[in-house]
């Protein structure tokens, strides 16, 4: 026990040491400044510098969006063709009061779904009742190929609940544990005063006393932390945040009897083609993670405040899918096609799931979006897994592959994105990003991205989730200033002028493994806005221009 809490502590603490500080907007500088950024600001610097674009329009497709935050709000996408307020669909798309657009997992009474299950669970109890009890040798064709999934979702489910119960008694017992090693500090340190120079100066090597000085000294360096009561308190809270992510892992994520959907939703799930239901509270509970990616895309830039997004001339549409669970496949096609019937050119989807309820309703609505040329940027994932081997969804595989003359087809109007660390070498690929030679495009900086957050705040996080809206923030420059240029263009036009990344890196997920970068996607490279503009130059638009009013 003793090893273990050394190896958590130690990990816990010296990650926070060796964090290293980067630029605030090193995502969007160039090579030559030192940070493999994608060259952003060297393109509106340069080529860009007197140009004027167009308005481009991109669908947040994400957990809802702070939409009065300050370096949002003169971005955010207004419906024109809707009055406020009125309790009346004034423009007829089906939706009531839709002026910043829509929220699909919230109820007719204002009601919001904030936690909820994972995918593999509502596919456990879809089955369990079937199953249960079921004869393998009796069955056959499709009943199988469900059995193997019921058998595989029902391990996962009851692996991950085993999980959470243990790390709950275990997170107890390491309070104790760290709790006791700070009295001993305490004692150590006699009548000296509680600082940093001071527990510096303990000379004890015992491990009791090592993990003391390494908490007390991480703790003593935030701002309201003074004394060992302090300590005790900050340390208590960060164990009860962690208690309370394991409990809501059984309360919500793996609980097949919690079923939130039809509480507060109240539409016929059951019924993929139903479309009429939500309501307009684009923001939702916790708006932080749609928050964050708005602003990567298009916080308003070069106005003194915040940070800048990718791109300059955009609107912001936020389309609420996303609780804190799995996004449903019925809400995720419904939001594509309201984006899509509401005037996005792109689709920003920073989400993604092991398993899928019902892939041929989102399949359908990829479909819809590609025909009405819209463009779909979408995470890669953040399971450090081999998405050529593993599945994640959604995916832009929309026919599987048949017989000798049916081979598979994926959309063309579609871009996956891993995550790039702002480390280089072999450091290169975040470590917890998924890759792919065939099913991830391209990499894109995810790794302390400095981006919005509610209540006008702004913070570092990291993810695919991150690295999604930079590719989308691009594809929108690109659509401003070369509007005549189509979703496939578009999309080539990123491909083909990626920066490439030479050399062996770490895999994610495998130890002691490294790969050639060129092996983890289809480009091996990173997305560049610079030459991508140079590329789009160079095309001829396939598009005519359309001058229908879509929004503010």
């Amino acid at each position: 026990m003793k090893n273990r809490l050394l190896l958590l502590l130690f990990g816990f603490t010296f990650s926070s040491i060796i964090a290293q500080d980067v630029p605030k907007n090193w995502f969007l500088m160039d090579r030559s400044e030192g940070y493999d950024g994608i060259s952003a600001d060297k393109a509106y610097a340069d080529i860009l510098k007197d140009a004027k674009g167009e308005t481009v329009v991109v669908a947040i497709i994400d957990s809802g969006i702070d939409i009065q935050h300050e370096d949002l709000k003169d971005n955010i996408w207004i419906n024109l063709d809707e009055i406020p307020d009125n309790g009346k669909d004034d423009d007829g798309n089906g939706y009531i009061d839709d002026v910043y657009g829509w929220n699909f997992i919230g109820g007719p009474d204002g009601k919001n779904v904030g936690p909820d299950t994972y995918e593999v669970t509502r596919i456990f109890g879809k089955y369990d009742y079937k199953y249960k009890n079921a004869d393998p040798s009796k069955l056959s064709g499709d009943d199988k190929k469900e059995y193997a999934l019921y058998l595989k979702a029902k391990e996962e489910v009851e692996k991950a609940r085993d999980k959470a119960s243990s790390q709950i008694a275990e997170l107890d017992k390491i309070s104790e544990r760290i709790n006791s090693s700070l009295d001993m500090l305490s004692e150590k340190l006699g009548d000296n005063s509680l600082t940093i120079a001071n527990v510096e100066k303990v000379e004890d090597t015992s491990p009791e006393i090592s993990v003391a000085k390494q908490v007390a000294l991480e703790y003593l360096s935030k701002d309201g932390v003074n004394t060992m009561s302090d300590i005790k308190s900050a340390i208590q809270t960060d164990i009860d945040s962690d208690k309370k992510r394991y409990q809501d892992q059984l309360d919500y994520a793996y609980n097949t009897d919690f079923d939130t959907r039809a509480l507060i939703v109240k539409d016929n799930y059951a019924d993929a083609t139903q479309s009429n239901y939500g309501n307009n509270d684009v923001e939702g509970p916790d708006p932080l993670h749609g928050t964050h990616v708005a602003g990567i895309v298009g916080a308003v830039a070069d106005n003194g405040i915040g940070m800048n997004g990718v791109a300059k001339n955009v609107k912001l549409m936020s389309v609420r899918t996303v609780p804190d669970g799995d996004e449903r496949d019925k809400d995720v096609a419904n939001a594509i096609r309201y984006a899509v019937d509401n005037g996005a050119s792109i689709i920003n989807m920073s989400f993604g799931k092991a398993y899928s309820w019902n892939k041929g309703v989102v399949n359908d609505a990829v479909k819809y979006a590609a025909k009405h040329d819209v463009l779909m940027v979408h995470a890669a994932g953040n399971s450090a897994k081999n998405t050529d081997v593993e599945d994640n969804f959604p995916n832009d595989l929309i026919k599987e592959k048949g017989f000798f003359l049916c081979p598979k087809k994926e959309a063309k109007n579609w871009i996956e994105v891993g995550a790039l660390n702002f480390e280089k070498g072999e450091k290169a690929v975040a470590r917890f990003s998924n890759y792919g030679q065939d099913e991830v495009d391209l990499f894109s900086p995810g790794v302390k991205i400095y981006s919005t957050m509610p209540n006008d705040e702004y913070a570092f996080l990291q993810g695919t989730s991150m690295a999604s809206p930079v590719v989308a923030g691009v594809a929108a420059v690109i659509r401003s200033y070369f509007p005549t240029l189509t979703a496939e263009q578009v999309k080539e036009a990123i491909m083909e002028s990626v920066v490439p990344i030479d050399g062996m890196v770490d895999v994610p997920g495998k130890k002691d493994t490294k790969q050639d970068f060129k092996e983890l996607s289809v480009t091996g490279g990173e997305v560049n806005l610079y030459n991508a503009i140079l590329a789009a130059a160079k095309m001829k638009g396939k598009k005519k221009i359309d001058k229908k009013k879509i929004g503010a």
